[in-house]
């Protein structure tokens, strides 16, 4: 959404891209729309790479990073004459073939006419187009297609059969490789894996053979980068949709603004599934698979240490449900400062249904523009604890560019006003205070009562279910 402030990413991703064809723009969301529409749906424009380019330009102007998604599967979309029914094949006109590499000269404008479609080109393309501004913030990651593990399911024309651990070693190696040659310094984005199940077995894989999917992947992504002479893979990127559970609504379906308070609570603890491993959450992931609590991100910095250390994580796509309340808020909230204190390198929120007016988007902005006027929370990571993760959270930052001034988030996940005392020991003196809430009354964060801080200590009420951003001053 480039009406929002302050974001530092913008994506290109999703269903649209595994069939994308940069050379005209055409692609197809398989059994997302039509079902199987090759379509003029990511732009009408005949202008290569316009759809891609077009994103770039607008984070850019925004001094933000874009990802964008190369296709890695064998064909995309040759037209945008509407609903296919051909199954993808070197005859069909209604496909053409896309390859990692081309054998003859890369061309800046391609040819259309020659039947194939070359990701090589597609990145130099972008890397050529872009060479001249390469200022802080402005980088361009490259991200090995869409849910994999899915193909057969939301892509049967273009790949009819379920893929394989030695499909995605070759193909994430193929055309990582074929990346780090065009755009040497870009970052490549490798797994994009949808949830649970493409995390454990790649969604049912023929040659799974009883392997974890991921410590496959991070150890074939080793590999690749020994047979490369560099690394190919440098992060590693996953979805995230929870699973829990509350009053029989999973979380990410509600988009109520009146939930059950069972609803409520699932959504605001659903964040502690990410780190804290005394929590479990009611899911079949935590009840049925492992019986224990998720602590997804320590269990991924566990794989990513043991089968390839230095590789990055990242969660490209994301939702906690509850656009219309509250409780959305909070745990968007909660989900960023939680991927801030927990090292994650990347994320971006792929929402869900109407998200006109949303409440989580008021998350964003507790972190992102809590004053409506632009202001951000430091950049700066700094340690803070609460004495009840289930009651609270509490986040803090400091500014690298303003070392006088602070800023906590502190989130209270109860249904009653919350009296808080927060000692500040890193710092100060801090003297003065401002903060600024985002309840139930508005999806806007509102200005708030002044705090009182003395002798380092913060002493204040949070209200109900709300999300505060405290801005300490020298």
């Amino acid at each position: 959404d480039f009406t929002k402030t302050n974001l530092k990413l913008y994506r290109l991703g999703g269903n649209r891209l595994t069939a994308y064809n940069w050379e005209t723009n055409a692609s197809n969301a398989g059994i997302d729309y039509g079902p199987h529409s090759s379509d003029s749906y990511l732009s009408g424009s005949t202008v290569p790479g316009f759809a891609m380019s077009q994103v770039v330009d607008n984070a850019r102007s925004r001094n933000a990073a874009t990802l964008l998604t190369i296709p890695i599967v064998d064909y995309v979309a040759a037209d945008k004459n509407g609903v296919v029914t051909e199954v993808a094949s070197d005859t069909s006109s209604r496909w053409l073939r896309n390859t990692a590499t081309k054998s003859s000269t890369l061309l800046s404008t391609p040819n259309t006419q020659d039947r194939a479609v070359y990701q090589d080109e597609f990145v130099r393309f972008i890397t050529q187009k872009y060479a001249s501004d390469t200022a802080p913030g402005k980088a361009i990651f490259f991200s090995l297609d869409n849910e994999p593990g899915l193909w057969s399911s939301t892509h049967p024309l273009v790949h009819p059969k379920n893929v394989t651990f030695a499909e995605m070693a070759s193909r994430t190696a193929q055309f990582a490789t074929m990346i780090k040659q065009q755009a040497p310094s870009a970052l490549v984005f490798g797994a994009v894996a949808y949830g649970y199940n493409e995390y454990t077995t790649l969604q049912g894989a023929p040659d799974a053979q009883g392997r974890d999917y991921l410590n496959f992947f991070l150890d074939s992504a080793k590999q690749a980068a020994a047979v490369a002479g560099r690394r190919v893979v440098d992060v590693l990127d996953l979805h995230w949709y929870p699973e829990a559970r509350g009053g029989g609504v999973r979380i990410t379906d509600g988009n109520s603004a009146n939930p059950s308070a069972e609803e409520i609570e699932a959504r605001v603890q659903a964040p502690r599934s990410l780190w804290d491993p005394t929590y479990k959450e009611q899911s079949w992931i935590a009840n049925d698979v492992l019986g224990a609590p998720i602590a997804l991100i320590p269990t991924l910095a566990q794989k990513i240490a043991a089968h390839y250390p230095g590789t990055k994580l990242s969660f490209s796509e994301y939702y906690y449900g509850g656009a219309k309340h509250i409780s959305g808020g909070i745990a968007q909230a909660d989900v960023l400062g939680i991927f801030g204190r927990e090292g994650v390198f990347a994320a971006t929120f792929w929402p869900m249904g109407n998200d006109a007016a949303s409440f989580i988007y008021g998350g964003f902005d507790m972190f992102l523009n809590y004053d409506g006027q632009g202001r951000s929370v430091g950049d700066l990571s700094l340690s803070a604890q609460t004495t009840d993760a289930s009651r609270t959270s509490v986040y803090a930052m400091a500014q690298s560019s303003n070392p006088s001034e602070l800023t906590i988030v502190a989130i209270n996940k109860t249904s009653q006003p919350l009296s808080i005392t927060a000692q500040v020991t890193q710092g100060g003196p801090y003297i003065s205070a401002r903060a600024y809430q985002l309840t139930g009354a508005s999806a806007v964060p509102q200005a708030a009562t002044t705090p009182t801080v003395q002798n380092g200590r913060l002493t204040t009420t949070l209200p109900p279910l709300s999300v505060t951003t405290f801005v300490l001053s020298k």
